[in-house]
């Protein structure tokens, strides 16, 4: 391909990416809105839940099948899918329609991100890749942060449907892009679709994934139903094993974790993932909740760690090339260290700029992994074995993000109600009409809180938040574990 045909080929899959990697944070922040117009406040986890299990679940498929079939037309199929499931969920009237358009959506979506790095490392050098790998990461830091920003703006200036209305302009632009100038160079490599695997690994981790979304919310974590999909998911899981050992060609080949960067990669990756997203999440909380304010107001606290990340992201990619992958992300975990380490300082006294300053080192430390570990799992990989290599980094890290989600967020409401109850030990107050902090803090139920009780609440909003981020310092430092034992490869050389 000539350069200007690159040129619009990268443009395609950077829209990609951002659409794909953005769409649960953006739809996140609409769901007040949503569920108070479609009603079924029950079945609200599961718009979240059908995205991310049909995503994860796909995303070894889908990195399998272009290994063996190309990629362009997984990638073309991944947004086709995506934008139908986009204009359904658009034009939902129930909260059990906007589900099933949901799961529409994550099965383009698990074809896309992945893909993308895997383009990247085909069609460009060694000396190119570092550069174009870090635009990437970047875009992906960036839809993680922007999402709760475009999606409250969206739905206070227009309507909750333009959340998922607007990526069909923006699917149709990037369609047209790969169709007419991404030409693939490798020619489709002939494997046996290994059915069994793919079948027994859908069933796992859809049962996984709906086991940590609705334990703890829509079901006790000792329930039945909470239960009954764990034993589905050992079982399962036990069932994908055996079919992998015996498959010709396996979809998840487990050859490639007796690599140590690509195993280490993925141990980084999940890490990283469990803790990076208790930022996007919690973060605006606190600032609501603490200093009081709107959703939207609340969102743009982000803006730091956003621009953290996007600086990140290009400097590891950037140096790909010249510094060991080790080396790289060494310094990533020792700046992501600091700046949780920071952050689990804060208190209801920390101020707006304080704040900022330690969301903004934050970013810069997780931006580092954006581009570095995709990379680091793709390193000297025959290119029939590249997408399997990326989506399974894809997958993990996705896998973190809803394993933190769902860990971190039970401590912090346990923390918080342990912390309400100390402030209000022999207090006449009805803490029941506390349990809802997003709810309380807004400015009309806020005004009406007696200043004594409304600090004491804080405090303990404070408090949770914080002791949430120290917590998080043991998967960091685990990470950092595993970086130092990556070895001593850089992009382009052998291990």
């Amino acid at each position: 391909m000539t350069d200007k045909k690159i040129k619009f080929v990268v443009v395609g899959l950077l829209l990609g990416i951002l659409m794909a990697a953005m769409d649960n944070t953006i739809v996140a922040t609409a769901m007040g809105t949503i569920v108070s117009d479609l009603g079924g406040l029950d079945h609200f986890v599961w718009v979240t839940a059908a995205y991310m299990v049909t995503m994860m679940a796909g995303m070894p498929v889908f990195g399998k099948l272009s290994d063996m079939y190309g990629r362009k037309r997984f990638f073309i199929f991944g947004i086709v899918v995506f934008l139908i499931g986009s204009a359904l969920c658009g034009l939902a009237d129930s909260m059990i329609q906007l589900s099933i358009f949901r799961a529409i959506q994550g099965i383009g979506g698990g074809a896309l991100m992945p893909m993308a790095f895997t383009i990247v490392y085909d069609i460009f050098p060694p000396q190119q890749r570092g550069k174009m790998t870090g635009m990437l990461g970047a875009v992906f830091g960036l839809s993680s942060v922007m999402g709760p920003m475009l999606g409250a703006y969206i739905t206070d200036n227009f309507s909750w449907h333009w959340v998922f209305y607007v990526n069909v302009p923006i699917g149709i632009v990037v369609i047209a892009l790969i169709m007419l100038f991404y030409k693939e160079n490798n020619a489709p490599q002939k494997q046996v679709v290994d059915w069994l695997g793919a079948a027994t690994l859908v069933v796992a981790v859809v049962s996984l994934m709906f086991g940590l979304e609705l334990g703890g919310n829509t079901f006790a974590w000792d329930s039945a139903e909470i239960i009954a999909l764990a034993v589905i998911f050992v079982l399962f899981s036990g069932l994908f094993v055996m079919a992998e050992k015996r498959a010709v060609d396996p979809i998840l080949p487990f050859g490639l974790f007796k690599r140590r960067l690509f195993l280490t990669a993925q141990i980084a990756a999940l890490l990283y993932g469990a803790t990076f997203i208790i930022l996007t999440v919690y973060i605006p909380i606190f600032v609501q909740a603490v200093y009081g304010g709107s959703a939207t107001n609340a969102g743009f606290i982000l803006m730091p760690m956003m621009i953290g990340s996007v600086v990140g992201s290009a400097t590891g990619g950037i140096f790909l090339t010249r510094v060991k992958f080790r080396h790289l992300m060494s310094i990533s975990v020792v700046v992501f260290f600091i700046g949780m380490a920071l952050l689990s300082t804060i208190s209801a006294d920390t101020s707006r700029i304080l704040l900022a300053v330690y969301m903004a080192l934050t970013g810069i430390g997780v931006g580092f992994s954006f581009s570095i570990l995709p990379t680091a799992s793709m390193h000297q990989l025959e290119p029939r074995f590249r997408g399997t290599a990326t989506s399974t980094n894809s997958f993990i890290r996705s896998f973190g993000m809803t394993l933190g989600i769902a860990m971190f967020g039970a401590l912090q409401s346990n923390v918080f109600n342990t912390k309400l109850s100390d402030k209000f030990v022999g207090a006449k107050v009805d803490l029941a009409q506390f349990g809802n902090t997003q709810q309380l803090f807004e400015s009309s139920a806020r005004a009406k809180i007696p200043t004594e009780v409304l600090n004491k609440v804080i405090d303990a909003m404070a408090s949770s938040v914080s002791t949430m981020f120290f917590v998080a310092l043991i998967p960091i430092a685990i990470a950092a574990i595993a970086i130092f034992m990556m070895g001593n490869a850089k992009d382009g050389e052998q291990e």
